[in-house]
């Protein structure tokens, strides 16, 4: 089982990883952002939208706050700056609550509705945290896929590059 330290390490993570992609996206005209390359979320703007939704629902949920206002393919903000400046703060909220994260909570059950497949779940909730983290990563890496494509370098990506962490001795 995972604790609040993980949690805590995934979402600084997070943050890190987030603030390195939108300043290399943030020199894409909003057509390039928006143009369809073939992906599961079509284009790099579509799928940092499904990033914000994801995330924006499991921390509404493990937060016990409503879903009202989101749904799966709605774009979330079409304007870059507000959807850069939303990322931003939401990515505090996950710091936020992975820092409240108690041994109890993560070993209890949780239950919630999937938007994407119709259907109410119910999982010990520290593995819908692995989710959320591994949800990220598996998106983030796509993006960085797309932007390669375009000529972007977003640099290193690997968790024990993140500043911050011990030096390895």
């Amino acid at each position: 089982m995972i604790d609040a330290e993980y949690a805590g390490l995934m979402a600084r993570y997070n943050q890190w990883m987030n603030r390195k992609l939108y300043a290399a996206c943030a020199t894409l005209s909003d057509a390039e952002r928006r143009a369809d390359r073939g992906a599961f979320f079509k284009s790099i703007h579509g799928t940092l939208n499904h990033l914000m939704f994801a995330d924006e629902a499991w921390l509404r949920r493990f937060s016990g706050r409503s879903l009202d206002g989101l749904a799966i393919g709605v774009e979330l903000f079409p304007d870059f700056e507000a959807m850069r400046a939303r990322r931003e703060t939401l990515d505090e909220d996950l710091i936020v609550l992975a820092a409240s994260f108690t041994p109890a909570w993560l070993a209890a059950d949780f239950s919630f509705h999937s938007m994407g497949l119709g259907k109410t779940f119910t999982r010990p909730a520290w593995t819908l945290v692995t989710h959320l983290f591994n949800h990220q990563t598996h998106h983030r890496g796509q993006l960085t896929t797309l932007m390669t494509q375009v000529g972007l370098e977003v640099g290193l990506t690997d968790l024990a590059a993140m500043p911050g962490l011990a030096e390895p001795v």
